[in-house]
């Protein structure tokens, strides 16, 4: 049932959302179909959490069903949508930071898409994005950053960037526009999730 998952996540049921999700891969849904109703209803607890709704409590159990249920979508993200690897992508959170629901929706939309992705996770200093951009020749790496408060080190980690030859950065997260981007010296920035995925294809020259 179309947006039943999104419900599920939204009310904070966790066994009965994962259960479906398994479901809906059994029968042979579309996993990004299934990514995009898990995003949805993220969106809804953010909401109910706006309004006074829901807590600080909830937020995080949210995260926890949302992790849980991307966790079993992405195999099949994996195998069952492109067989061989476009690019490999960097991808974290920006130090200081340690919000990463936006960020676990886009490596999992990048992986459908065709890229090796390398997900530092949260908090990651500017020194571990160019390290790993280095090792995994990486030509875009990605920052999410929600907190204002990280806006320096994510430029910080603009400017490290800077240091390696032929990487573009991207950056996307709640409270990043175009003043940002350039504020910082970014590549790039995306609005959601989808926007994202596409300025990677952009910036990795495999757009198209």
């Amino acid at each position: 049932m179309a947006g039943e998952v999104s419900r599920l996540i939204a009310d904070l049921e966790e066994d009965a959302a994962l259960s479906l999700v398994r479901q809906r891969l059994d029968a042979g849904a579309d996993p990004l179909s299934l990514v995009e109703e898990c995003r949805a209803g993220m969106s809804l607890v953010g909401e109910r959490y706006e309004k006074g709704e829901y807590f600080l409590s909830d937020l995080v159990m949210s995260a926890e069903v949302f992790k849980s249920a991307i966790a079993l979508i992405e195999p099949r993200l994996r195998n069952g949508v492109t067989a061989s690897v476009i690019g490999q992508a960097v991808v974290g959170t920006a130090h200081g930071d340690i919000h990463d629901i936006g960020k676990n929706i886009v490596v999992a939309m990048l992986r459908c898409s065709g890229f090796e992705v390398h997900d530092l996770g949260v908090d990651v200093a500017p020194q571990a994005f160019v390290d790993k951009a280095r090792e995994t020749g990486a030509r875009v790496v990605g920052i999410s950053v929600l907190l204002t408060t990280s806006f320096a080190t994510l430029k910080q980690t603009v400017q490290a960037l800077r240091d390696l030859s032929g990487v573009a950065v991207l950056i996307g997260g709640g409270p990043v526009n175009q003043m940002v981007c350039d504020h910082v010296g970014a590549d790039g920035w995306g609005k959601d999730a989808m926007e994202a995925v596409g300025q990677f294809k952009r910036l990795a020259g495999v757009a198209g």
